[in-house]
């Protein structure tokens, strides 16, 4: 199983996560129970609409269990000094229009570009990990290729 990277606000978030999940699952059970009870299950919309439900929300049950036996907290890992890695700020300076990006480097599960966490399996995040404070680096994006400098490179969580 591979590992899950969380910070622990996101380990905490699936765990609250979980248990509104299994608290909806014991009300979608009864539900069913008292569809079942209203006789001819072939044509019963609420039964059909409530196993629907329930099997949705077994599979996210499932997956986020699987999440939280297979994370590993980044505020727990070794984050060295002015390098790149998860659990990382980094401030970027684009070598062509000298615009500067800040991100965070984060878990799949945690990733979200619009409040500035990128995955690390972002092509970005691949293209700088590794790599160290003022260094100038190559990233191979989906625009094309393009050189960044490292500016900052500091514990995010």
């Amino acid at each position: 199983m591979p590992e899950t990277y969380l910070t622990r606000a996101g380990y905490q978030k699936l765990e609250k996560d979980l248990a509104e999940l299994k608290k909806r699952k014991v009300v979608l059970s009864g539900e069913i129970g008292e569809a079942r009870e209203k006789g001819d299950l072939k044509e019963n919309a609420e039964y059909h609409s409530a196993k629907e439900k329930l099997g949705e929300i077994m599979g996210r049950i499932g997956k986020i269990q699987e999440q939280l036996q297979s994370a590993r907290i980044i505020d727990e890992l070794n984050i060295k000094k002015g390098e790149v890695q998860i659990g990382v700020k980094v401030v970027l300076l684009d070598k062509e229009d000298g615009e500067k990006y800040e991100w965070i480097l984060v878990g799949q599960e945690e990733s979200d570009p619009m409040a500035g966490k990128i995955s690390v399996f972002s092509p970005l995040a691949q293209g700088i990990l590794g790599h160290k404070v003022g260094e100038e680096v190559k990233v191979t994006l989906p625009a094309g290729l393009r050189a960044f400098k490292i500016l900052k490179a500091e514990p995010a969580v």
